[in-house]
This record gives structure tokens, C-alpha cells and sequence, in this order.
């Protein structure tokens, strides 16, 4: 039996589910993302959701409230008929009226081994925090912020060089099977044992802040280095050259040597930190396109001894 499906989602992580259940028996009856943004540089052009985009090729309706505590918005729903509800990465609490609007739940792919790194930005803060595992988890949502039980996860190693980027790609694939496996799984006898997860290392995986963007090269070499590839694609921790102007740091290595922090130990932008040295493989000028360090240098020579703030 297919199940019909309410999908809610808004980023590119949520692409791969929705597009893994379209392809499936199941129906997806509507499909609930987060308003068109203003972009630009006047902010005139409405840029419609990475899921609005690929759910118009699916022919469902496309609903985009701006809240979801509103009773028309939980009595809407109800009127599709859904069995249960598939939400990744939404953007908007879902309360108690639209949780009980399904009558096999609502199910949640969370990006990290839940308790551990709950709320928005898991990727970001298992990297940033140097972190050599981190996973995904299916869930059944309650009330609380990412407190659900637990169907089904699968845990994922976090490699010394690995980007927020890469990560981000890898555990959106993998989270897509789950998520199916997990919904498919409901129209069958064989039920999921739901557990309940750990009262132990629970943490929270705040947004990230601006002011956490800069680079501090007082820091240890590590830090700075877990920071970069921990921003990296976005936001992007950056840095200040005197001439150049903010500069934005993609991808980097442990470099060697020691010198005083924020200055150049040489011409292959190898930058002293608080401990140890980083060195700079690709980085991104404000305006221009991101490029490799060597592609970089040649027509913008960085002598050694350069400040860097």
C-alpha cells in the first residue's frame, strides 16, 4: 500500500528525500516550503525555495505559509488526506495541531546522531568542533526541539579535511534512503521500535553567528583550520589583507613552521597562528569567484611577512 505524503522542506539538503519519495510508490499530495526571499542587490527579485523549484516538476500543490500556529494552516493540511508527513530542513516549528494532523506521524531527517548537535546547524558545529563522526537520524517529531524517538540512523565519518560542504552533500544522499526506508516501513506489519534517545551528551547546534566568522590567528592552527572547513562553502570564515580587502578562506591545510600570528611565514600563504601555522589552499575575494592558492598567487604575489587581520 503507498502511503500519501505531505513533504516539508526548503534547502538543497531536503533535494535528494524529496526527490528519492517522488520517484517511489508512495504519492506526495503537497509539498510545504518556506516563502520565495528577496534577492538581488535591491532585493527586488523573489527567489523561489531549492525545493519549490524541484517540486514544480512533480505537478503538486506548493504551499508556502509564513506560519504554521495559524488553526486554517493545521485544518488545510488535514484536508489532503496525508497518512504522515516528511520534513527536512523546513525552517518553521511545527506545533502540536500540525503533528497530530497525521495519523502515522510526522518524521524527521536530522543531520547528526541525535541528542548530540540538535537544532540548526549540526553540520556546521560537528566540523567547527573537529569532530571525526557525525551521522543522520530519522525521527518521529514531538513538541520539543529535535527530542523525538528514534526509527532508524546511520553514523558517517568526518575525514581531518572535510568541508561543511562536502559533508552536507554526503549525509543528504544517505539521509534520503533512510528517510524512505523509514516511511516504507509504516505500511508494513513489521512496525519500527521507536527509542527514545539519550538523556547523555546532548548539545545544541546553534546558528551560526557573523561574529564567529572572522579569523582569530591567535588561535591554534587546528582551530583556525576545523573553523575554516567548518564555514566552508558558507558563510565562510574570512580574514582582512591590507590591500585586498576581505578575503574568505575555502579550504585549507596544516602548515608548517611557526611565526608571529596573522603574518605570512612565506610566499605560499602559509600564515602563523597562536599555535603552529595554517596554510591557505583556496580562497575567494568579495565579488569574485573562488580560486586555488597557486592560481592565486600567480597575478597576486603575497610576499612572506604580510599582516593579515
Amino acid at each position: 500500500m503507498a502511503l500519501r505524503l505531505v513533504f516539508m522542506g526548503t534547502p538543497d539538503f531536503a533535494v535528494p528525500t524529496l526527490r528519492k519519495i517522488a520517484d517511489s510508490d508512495h504519492e506526495i499530495v503537497a509539498v510545504y516550503t518556506r516563502a520565495p526571499k528577496p534577492a538581488g542587490r535591491r532585493g527586488l527579485v523573489s527567489t523561489p525555495s531549492a525545493i519549490a523549484r524541484v517540486a514544480e516538476q512533480f505537478g503538486v500543490p506548493i504551499v508556502t505559509p509564513k506560519t504554521l500556529k495559524d488553526p486554517e494552516v493545521a485544518a488545510e493540511m488535514r484536508t489532503y488526506g496525508a497518512d504522515a508527513a516528511v520534513i527536512v530542513a523546513y525552517g518553521l516549528i511545527l506545533p502540536k495541531a500540525i503533528l497530530d494532523a497525521f495519523p502515522l506521524g510526522c518524521f524527521n531527517l536530522h543531520a547528526s546522531l541525535l541528542p548530540h548537535w540538535r537544532g540548526a546547524a549540526p553540520i556546521h558545529r560537528a566540523v567547527m568542533a573537529g569532530e571525526k563522526e557525525t551521522g543522520v537520524k530519522v525521527m518521529r517529531m514531538d513538541e520539543g526541539l529535535d527530542t523525538g524517538l528514534v526509527a532508524i540512523g546511520k553514523r558517517v565519518q568526518i575525514g581531518p579535511n572535510a568541508t561543511t560542504g562536502e559533508l552536507h552533500d554526503e549525509l543528504a544522499q544517505i539521509g534520503s534512503d533512510l528517510m524512505l526506508r523509514a516511511v516504507t516501513a509504516l505500511r508494513t506489519k513489521r512496525a519500527w521500535k521507536f527509542r527514545p534517545q539519550s538523556k547523555w551528551r546532548v548539545t545544541y547546534a546553534n546558528k551560526v553567528n557573523k561574529s564567529e566568522t572572522r579569523i582569530d590567528w591567535k588561535r591554534p592552527c587546528k582551530e583556525v583550520h576545523n573553523l575554516c572547513r567548518g564555514l566552508s562553502p558558507f558563510p565562510g570564515a574570512w580574514f582582512e589583507h591590507p590591500v585586498l580587502g576581505r578575503i574568505k578562506v575555502l579550504r585549507t591545510a596544516i602548515g608548517i613552521g611557526e611565526g608571529e600570528p596573522g603574518h605570512t611565514l612565506d610566499n605560499r600563504l602559509t600564515i602563523g597562528c597562536g599555535r603552529g601555522a595554517l596554510q591557505i589552499l583556496q580562497l575567494q575575494r568579495e565579488g569574485r569567484k573562488p580560486m586555488w592558492a597557486d592560481e592565486f598567487l600567480h597575478g597576486t604575489p603575497i610576499a612572506a611577512a604580510t599582516v593579515m587581520n
